[in-house]
């Protein structure tokens, strides 16, 4: 665009539009955007300080080619039946007519026309399957261009691959132009006007608003541009209604109307790519959904196991602590019962008494603790396992939404890595699952257990099993009655001695009772809770990554989904300002 036709006040506006637009292209480099469509929009914005830019598409065979020529008046590009333009040709002003092959894409071509000054014009290839390949060439130009001239021909008008074409272009916000080329094999005005009606109807479903729409032959102009007789050449030239198309560039896009289409230009490419951005994070918002429902499961099931444990190892802790009440209260019986002056004879005999404590007060307390631990560990044990099947569940159920995913297809870097974490979760889970012994498990944590109760200097360092160390444990903590009173004493004190002793002993004993109990269930609770933690961190180890990233795809989305909707609001306010600067010309 020259500076030199703009008013200070649209210079200045081109100048802030650019920046604007640099500033639109670094944010969507943050949103997950190909490179291929930032380089798109970069283009767009250098575009800015070109000539006004026709691009002309269609099938091949629909005479593209020739109504360039025709309506540069001159044979610049080649012709024929076949797709003779397989590359995207520019054409544009030179001060000689030269060719310059690019590469095997695309091509220049420089001419000394005036009409070149004002604009250059851009010839594509076919759009239509026979050489889809091409298509790729022709969607990366358009969205450079200012004006699309869309060429379909009378012979077959407006065909499911243009339709589909143009439904691509719509998407970049271009100013549309239609061409119906070989009108004059039309036989009738009344099969004209069936013809306008057809194209029309679905271009203006598929844009929205009804297009420009010219009947040309660009045959019946090229005759005209070569015959002698003057009279004969105004009748040809009308017949091929290139002047009304002519007269359209020229005159009805006025320099008000082509500034207005330039300023547009980049701002219909940077809105079709927050487009773009917005349906993919949009895309990536549902897929995240999925994850996100199954990371929440798995932080709940986390956080209910932990619960679980918390709850239910207290009550099964408490049933020790019953077995040690009931122990406490069968010794201070056993007391009451034994020291007696009746029973003078018998305390004399104190491996007897011994025995009988055993055999009354500690009874099988040591199995019933053993038994309760036990239980208590195998529930321990097995809750662990059934986390990390229920884990498993939540991993199967998640990778079966990629299996009909088709092999070979294209998967983006973010559901790869979806993918791998998810795998690599899977793997932590099955492994442990498969290689889960419960016994194994349970023989290593009741060793901790022991260990840890000889550890609090509770029992006896050379006792063996839980049993063995509460049965010294209690024995320690009775009152050895055995050669408790001397056989001369015993008949001048006994009388008084005796109810004495049986008070110290059941104090001694309550005393050593409250001591063992309290330690043992201190021991077993700081065990248990030490266990029960390292199974819970070690069920969030395996499911931690993955939860992070969702975590992590969460907030990206949601930052991506504030960055566009700013990105929209500054594009309409661009558009606004152009409109208002345009319209003051």
């Amino acid at each position: 665009m020259r500076q030199s036709m703009l008013s200070d006040e649209q210079a200045r506006f081109l100048r802030e539009e650019k920046e604007a637009l640099a500033e639109i292209r670094l944010a969507l480099t943050d949103v997950d955007l190909p490179r291929e469509a930032l380089t798109t929009l970069q283009d767009a914005i250098l575009q800015l300080d070109e000539l006004f830019l026709v691009v002309v598409v269609g099938e091949f065979n629909a005479g593209k080619s020739a109504l360039v020529n025709a309506l540069l008046g001159e044979k610049v590009l080649r012709e024929g039946a076949t797709p003779t333009t397989s590359r995207v040709t520019l054409v544009k002003w030179g001060e000689q007519a030269a060719e310059q092959a690019v590469d095997e894409n695309f091509a220049i071509y420089t001419y000394p026309l005036p009409l070149l000054k004002e604009l250059n014009i851009v010839d594509t290839p076919g759009t239509n399957a026979v050489i889809r390949h091409h298509e790729r060439l022709t969607d990366e130009f358009v969205p450079r261009s200012d004006l699309v001239l869309f060429t379909t021909s009378a012979d077959h008008p407006l065909t499911e691959s243009e339709r589909q074409f143009l439904e691509r272009i719509l998407a970049w916000g271009k100013k549309i132009v239609f061409a119906l080329n070989k009108a004059d094999i039309i036989e009738s005005e009344s099969a004209l006007e069936e013809v306008r009606s057809f194209v029309l109807k679905h271009a203006t479903l598929i844009l929205g608003d009804t297009p420009e729409f010219f009947p040309v032959s660009a045959r019946l102009a090229q005759r005209a541009l070569a015959e002698a007789d003057p009279e004969q050449r105004q009748r040809l030239w009308a017949d091929s209604g290139l002047d009304a198309l002519e007269q359209y560039i020229n005159s009805t896009l006025d320099d008000a109307t082509r500034l207005q289409l330039k300023f547009g230009n980049p701002l219909g490419v940077a809105d079709h790519l927050v487009s773009q951005a917005a349906n993919v994070n949009q895309t990536q918002s549902d897929d995240l959904k999925e994850d996100l429902q199954t990371a929440a499961s798995l932080d709940a099931t986390v956080s209910d196991y932990e619960r679980d444990l918390q709850n239910e190892l207290k009550p099964r802790l408490a049933e020790v602590e019953n077995i040690l009440h009931k122990l406490e209260q069968r010794g201070l019986d056993f007391f009451d019962r034994t020291m007696r002056l009746t029973r003078i004879q018998e305390l004399m005999r104190g491996d007897k008494v011994r025995a009988e404590f055993e055999k009354r007060v500690i009874a099988d307390v040591p199995k019933q603790i053993e038994d309760q631990v036990q239980r208590l560990i195998d529930w321990l044990v097995q809750k662990d396992l059934q986390e990390w099947q229920r884990v498993m569940t939540y991993v199967q159920r998640r990778k079966a939404l990629h299996a009909e995913q088709i092999v070979g297809e294209g998967i983006e870097p973010r559901e790869l890595r979806r993918r791998e974490l998810i795998d690599s979760m899977g793997k932590t889970v099955q492994r442990i699952i498969e290689t889960y012994d419960r016994d194994k498990e349970a023989s290593a944590l009741a060793a901790h257990v022991e260990t840890a109760v000889a550890q609090t200097a509770l029992l006896e360092v050379g006792a063996v099993g839980l049993g063995a160390l509460v049965t010294a444990a209690v024995l320690s903590s009775s009152l050895d009655i055995t050669g408790i009173l001397a056989a001369g004493t015993m008949a001048i004190l006994g009388f008084f001695v005796i109810p004495y002793k049986r008070k110290q002993a059941k104090d001694n004993f309550k005393k050593k009772m409250i001591d063992l109990r309290t330690r043992l269930l201190d021991t077993l609770t700081t065990q248990f809770m030490d266990e029960s933690g390292k199974a819970v961190a070690r069920l969030k180890d395996g499911i931690t990554p993955y939860i992070r990233y969702v975590h992590a795809e969460r907030q990206r989305v949601g930052r991506n989904e504030t960055i566009l909707t700013k990105l929209r609001q500054r594009i309409s306010a661009l558009r606004v300002r152009s409109e208002a600067v345009v319209g003051r010309m």
